[in-house]
């Protein structure tokens, strides 16, 4: 049980060295970063905590977000000629892509519009309200490309909350989960705190990044403080992240 007297640690005090594998600073091509200039700045900020290694994820999301390998990499390299202008050669970027289970999934998949973390991990997204209706087809098609599917904040999918057995049933399915650092605090709400809490106890958390839209959020997690037993469960996934994506 967690006590609200245990001291507290800052978070960011334990990300040196971190690739942040979900995040949305590429400029202007979803509801991350507008410009490039604002990606520069939230670049910078996290720089100032150790974090200097990306692999950005902007959202395919058909009707929203269409985006293609090529609106991709169009933003993406208008980020990098960006920060070769401002000499932050010690940032590394990459690209790959958060993907909606919709009802363009499947065509991306077979069409190969698919952008994968690091060659061989889909990261995977359902919406907030209910479950994609499509949602064990897409995973089992995954699979058959040969991917790896990370799914992303599982926490934050209050329809599972109180049917929790389902998150061992996706994780036994061979589905790896991946926790958004903001879930540690209340800023998604009090009930998705406390089940990231048990997520972490149960062991169900495989990676963890940032998943930061904008400077507004970059500065919640500056001040993201926990118990030293969160900190505990968390510091071993923060170097498997790493291990496993740098």
């Amino acid at each position: 049980m967690f006590s609200f007297f245990e001291r507290k640690r800052y978070l960011v005090d334990y990300l040196h060295g971190l690739v942040d594998i979900h995040n949305h600073i590429l400029p202007g091509i979803d509801d991350g970063a507008k410009n490039v200039e604002e990606s520069i700045e939230i670049i910078k900020g996290f720089s100032q905590f150790g974090v200097t290694n990306f692999i950005c994820t902007p959202h395919i999301m058909n009707h929203y977000y269409p985006n293609t390998s090529a609106t991709v990499k169009s933003s993406f390299d208008l980020l990098e000629k960006e920060l070769s202008a401002n000499n932050m050669n010690n940032i590394r970027i990459d690209y790959a892509a958060e993907h909606m289970i919709d009802d363009g999934f499947e065509n991306n998949l077979e069409s190969r519009q698919v952008l994968p973390l690091r060659k061989n991990s889909l990261l995977i997204e359902m919406s907030y309200l209910q479950p994609s209706f499509n949602f064990e087809y897409s995973i089992a098609k995954i699979t058959q490309h040969n991917y790896f599917s990370i799914l992303a904040h599982p926490e934050r999918y209050v329809y599972y909350h109180k049917k929790y057995g389902i998150y061992k049933d996706l994780k036994s399915s061979g589905i790896l989960f991946q926790l958004n650092f903001l879930s540690l605090s209340g800023y998604y709400g009090i009930e998705i705190q406390k089940v990231t809490r048990k997520l972490l106890k149960d062991g169900l958390i495989d990676f963890v990044a940032s998943d930061v839209h904008n400077r507004r959020q970059l500065s919640a997690l500056k001040e993201i403080k926990i118990p030293t037993k969160v900190l505990n469960l968390i510091l071993p996934i923060i170097e498997n992240t790493i291990k496993t994506f740098y």
